[in-house]
């Protein structure tokens, strides 16, 4: 078992123990996740595997919470949050502006890109570095903001 999925199952017992309900169906959720794409792709998930389906979950939740909001349903929203919570205690801590500023300009330097089309190799190199740490929606949107600009 690897040791993220060990400190989800530990995390599972705690709640279990404090009586924490909501969290706990949230860590199941988490599980069940994990233990479908297991049985579906008949693979053992690794720990970086298992931190690309928690930032799943997560933008899954962000997008639920605009949609709610838009709705005025305030009570699915803090709902919504407070899940995002508790799958984000799994995930390595987030990285700030400064630091993922700096690791956009390392990949752009390392990889050269002549112009927009070489995106998805910066973004290669970026992935397993930002994975989990950063929302990859907004790298990638800063990353052709970029390389935009370059090819100005």
């Amino acid at each position: 078992m690897s040791d993220l999925k060990a400190t989800i199952n530990a995390a599972m017992i705690d709640c279990m123990k404090a009586g924490r309900k909501v969290d706990l169906g949230v860590i199941r959720l988490i599980q069940a996740g994990i233990k479908q794409r297991e049985v579906d792709e008949r693979i053992t998930l690794t720990d970086e595997q298992v931190l690309a389906l928690l930032d799943k979950m997560v933008r899954q939740r962000r997008d639920a919470i605009q949609q709610f909001s838009a709705a005025g349903r305030s009570d699915l929203v803090s709902k919504e949050e407070h899940e995002i919570v508790v799958i984000q205690q799994f995930m390595p801590k987030s990285l700030d502006k400064a630091e993922i500023d700096g690791l956009i300009t390392a990949a752009i330097a390392s990889v050269k890109p002549q112009s927009i089309r070489d995106m998805a190799k910066v973004m290669a190199v970026l992935k397993p570095q930002l994975q989990g740490r950063a929302d990859m929606g907004m790298v990638s949107q800063q990353v052709k903001d970029i390389l935009n600009t370059m090819a100005s």
